[in-house]
This record gives structure tokens, sequence and C-alpha cells, in this order.
């Protein structure tokens, strides 16, 4: 079976202890998290995780309807590429006089779309935003021809391509159902 990279997506309050309880969950089906994002949602004292993984339709359903048992968990669900809005920022830390015995550094700037977020004698710290595959050329460019003296990425951070969130349909909902709108 193919596996397709999925984006999933947890909502829950700001818990201690709750990372561990759902990243044992895919640790037990064997399942390596790519990339893992958490940040205060849209509302306010909900949180909302970002978890990608490779996995075929069946295992990422089967996992998110785990997740979405757990008592702490308000929604769980997963989405593929196309019904999203996604990014990932990269920095990358070049040495200065590698940097500058290169040239002009406008054409990789423009080519990029990179900013420069620290320039010193000793060291150059580019950001780039963009998908997996832009930040990774940038790395690979870079340490071919410069060298790369460190460099981090950090987790997708996606939103939907709907006009709201799933949490926010099934918060209305509640309200609803118990008249408390």
């Amino acid at each position: 079976m193919e596996k397709t990279l999925y984006t999933l997506t947890v909502f829950s309050e700001n818990s201690v202890g709750l990372l561990g309880q759902i990243t044992i969950i895919f640790t037990r089906r064997g399942i390596n998290i790519e990339t893992l994002s958490v940040s205060p949602s849209a509302i306010k004292g909900i949180h909302k995780f970002t978890i990608t993984i490779y996995s075929t339709l069946d295992v990422v359903t089967k996992v998110v309807q785990q997740i979405d048992k757990r008592v702490d968990i308000l929604k769980a669900y997963f989405n593929t590429d196309d019904e999203l809005i996604f990014q990932e920022i990269a920095l990358y830390k070049i040495a200065t006089d590698k940097l500058l015995a290169k040239g002009s550094i406008e054409d990789l700037i423009r080519k990029y779309h990179i900013r420069i977020m620290e320039m010193n004698e000793n060291f150059v710290v580019f950001q780039k935003a963009g998908h997996y595959e832009e930040t990774q050329q940038l790395f690979s460019e870079l340490s071919e021809t410069i060298g790369v003296l460190q460099f981090i990425r950090s987790g997708r951070v996606a939103i939907t391509k709907s006009k709201v969130e799933r949490l926010t349909d099934m918060l209305e909902g509640i309200q609803t159902k118990y008249g408390k709108k």
C-alpha cells in the first residue's frame, strides 16, 4: 500500500503530559512523526497540535479516532496537502567570509525569497519560509556552494482551506444543542 503524507490537527486544552499521551499512540503503532508543532489556536484557551505522518488512509483514520477518544482532546482530524495552506520556516547559518567570497548574495536572496535575520563579521543567518522542498533546495545549494554551519527547520504549520476550523463548527453545534447560543 502506498503511503501518503497526512497532516493531523488536534485541538485540546493546554494540559500537562498531553503531548506524551498523543505521541505514545504513534509509537505503539510504529508510526514515525515527521513534524510536530504546537501553539495556541484562534480560540482562547485551546491549543492546536499539527502533526505530519506518512501513512495509509486506513491507519491514519484509526489513529485519529484513537486520539479523538482521549478525554483531554476536543477534536482530532486529518487532511491531505490539497486541503491545506501550510508552511515551514528554516534558518541557515553561514560563515560571513565564505558567503562574501561567493560574490553578490542578491541573486540568492531573490531566487529563494530569503530574509537576513542576523549578519556580523562571523556569520550570517538566513530565514526561508516555504514548503519542505523549497527549504531543502536552499539547504542543498548552500551546502554545496558555501557550506552551512547550522540548520534548523520548524514543524509544519497549517490551516484548512475551509472557512472555519472544524473545532469551531463542533463548538457551535454543542452551544446550539444546549441552548447556549
